[in-house]
């Protein structure tokens, strides 16, 4: 298990699945963790996190389309806990709906984009004053990334292909202050995302598709993000690493 004691980690959508996964798991490797959360019901990870921490962890309700209140909520967590930051996971995001070409407007588009692209270059941009040498960022992107999602989430998909470039740009960035940063690309996983946007019948068939035969699970991207951000991957950066049983190789 990666070891994070003394290091504090922002977990930027760590209200519950894949973003309570890695909150859960980087406490569980030693580290104080802060999260925000907006609609999901975060209280099952503050539970976790507090008996893995011995105390709660900072939690605010964040509304990511705010760049103010999302600047703020990364200021507040390095005012709050008197640390410099080593860990910032940036998991913020949606589909929102999915929508095909015909169906999208201007304000629509501008949305997702804000959603899930604005939100991470503000809460990035106000983590790194407070950042220390040899920390580590991970941003979530998603096998829509490289694929371009399922029906309806052209949108969705550009977004995070442009966290995929956002990704390795930073990565030659910040590589000479020692800060490293990475991605992570989910395919099939089971959260709420999947509940409420893809039917149950497509996510039998994908999962049949699947060389693992199923779909994923919240705590083995959380895994992954660990590792990423922790010292065993010291000299892995810039990467976009797919999780998603063997359905897409790149």
């Amino acid at each position: 298990m990666p070891d994070f004691k003394n290091k504090l980690a922002i977990v930027f959508g760590g209200g519950r699945d894949i973003g309570g996964a890695v909150a859960i798991e980087l406490a569980r490797g030693g580290a104080e963790v802060a999260l925000s959360y907006n609609a999901s019901d975060p209280q099952k990870t503050i539970d976790t996190c507090s008996s893995l921490m011995g105390k709660k962890p900072i939690c605010k309700r964040v509304d990511a389309l705010d760049t103010a209140a999302v600047r703020a909520f990364i200021n507040e967590v390095a005012n709050e806990s008197g640390k410099q930051i080593d860990i910032l996971v940036n998991v913020v995001g949606g589909l929102v709906a999915r929508k095909k070409m015909d169906e999208m407007d201007d304000a629509f588009w501008d949305q997702v984009f804000a959603l899930n692209v604005k939100s991470v270059f503000a809460a990035t941009q106000a983590a790194l004053p407070h950042f220390n040498e040899g920390g580590a960022i991970v941003n979530l992107s998603s096998q829509a990334g490289r694929d371009g999602g399922g029906m309806g989430s052209i949108a969705y998909g550009a977004t995070k292909g442009a966290i995929m470039t956002f990704t390795r740009g930073l990565a030659k960035e910040l590589g000479p202050r020692r800060i490293r940063v990475n991605a992570v690309c989910p395919g099939m996983i089971n959260t709420d995302f999947h509940n409420t946007f893809t039917k149950p019948e497509v996510r039998q068939k994908v999962a049949g598709m699947t060389p693992l035969g199923r779909e994923g699970e919240a705590d083995e991207v959380g895994k992954l993000v660990a590792f990423l951000a922790s010292s065993d991957a010291s000299f892995v950066n810039g990467t976009c690493v797919d999780i998603n049983g063997g359905i897409l190789f790149s």
